[in-house]
């Protein structure tokens, strides 16, 4: 039996039977559908970071697949709901499997899959653990789930183009992980940030606390009219999320390192740092103990 045929198999009953995803319409052209707030590690069912596609006037490009086949697949559906124009780009916002790890129901369409230059990287090395866990994440929708890289590596920059529709991809070092990206849309002035912007959710650090909080003064810059984070309500007030971001992160960082001054333990500084914004985010017991347990050793060596 081909690797292909195999591959439709285990597709099938998901991609035949896949009903849409809500979608709403932001702006002329753009959809997002915006996931649950739920935790990673807590069976979430690979529907909690936003998801969409933009449409130009000759294909489609799809900005991140959700966690599962399943979920890319009733992604797809939501698109062909909108247009029957070819899917010509899939892209991956970082390596994260809640935004990546349904690109495998796009391959019938045969996109450009784009990402960060050190997403393939990122994937090989994560793929032996997001493979072994995938089923305890979404259960049996775990079914046909690949880690697909991109065939279209981006650096710093590139601009792709959908048919009288331009999108800008930008590529940034370590931050909230190694693999970060943006999507700007010029038709709509639309950002579309991945998980460098989370609303409402409390933000997860996989990567570099100082490096991300230097992004954040990078994504200032954007005259975007509108943004998409990775997780939370879009919003026309980019400034202001990321004020709130910057908030949580920069106290994150005083907390832990006042904390290391004192010669608190880490076991301590996990109950204490950033307490204050406790009230101020979704899931924040959770999010911020696993924050603190990263940074905390990597700001001990600063």
């Amino acid at each position: 039996m081909s690797h292909l045929l195999r591959l439709f198999l285990a597709l099938f009953p998901i991609l035949a039977f896949a009903a849409p995803l809500p979608v709403e319409q932001v702006a002329p052209g753009v959809y997002v559908h915006h996931g649950e707030h739920k935790d990673l590690n807590e069976g979430y069912g690979g529907d909690i970071c936003n998801i969409g596609f933009i449409v130009g006037s000759k294909g489609v490009a799809v900005i991140d697949t959700g966690g599962s086949p399943k979920i890319g697949a009733q992604l797809r559906e939501a698109v062909r709901k909108v247009t029957q124009l070819p899917i010509l780009y899939v892209i991956n916002t970082h390596v994260h499997p809640d935004h990546s790890l349904g690109n495998a129901a796009f391959k019938r369409d045969k996109p450009v899959f784009v990402g960060h230059g050190k997403l393939a990287e990122a994937m090989a090395q994560r793929k032996e653990a997001y493979l072994r866990n995938q089923r305890a994440w979404v259960g049996a929708d775990a079914a046909g789930t690949e880690l697909i890289p991109p065939t279209l590596p981006v650096t710093v920059t590139a601009d792709i183009d959908l048919g009288g529709r331009a999108l800008r991809l930008t590529a940034y070092p370590l931050a909230h992980s190694p693999t970060d990206m943006t999507v700007f849309d010029s038709a709509s002035n639309t950002l579309w940030t991945g998980d460098l912007l989370f609303i409402e959710r409390t933000p997860s650090i996989d990567g570099s606390l100082s490096g991300w909080l230097g992004v954040i003064e990078q994504l200032r810059a954007v005259p975007a009219a509108r943004v998409v984070p990775g997780h939370g309500s879009s919003t026309s007030n980019l400034l202001a999320a990321l004020d709130d971001e910057q908030r949580y992160l920069g106290t994150l960082l005083a907390d832990v390192r006042a904390a290391i001054e004192r010669g608190d333990s880490l076991e301590k500084t996990i109950t204490t740092a950033a307490q204050s914004e406790q009230k101020k985010w979704l899931l924040f017991d959770i999010v911020n103990r696993r924050n603190v347990a990263l940074v905390f050793p990597m700001l001990e060596w600063e």
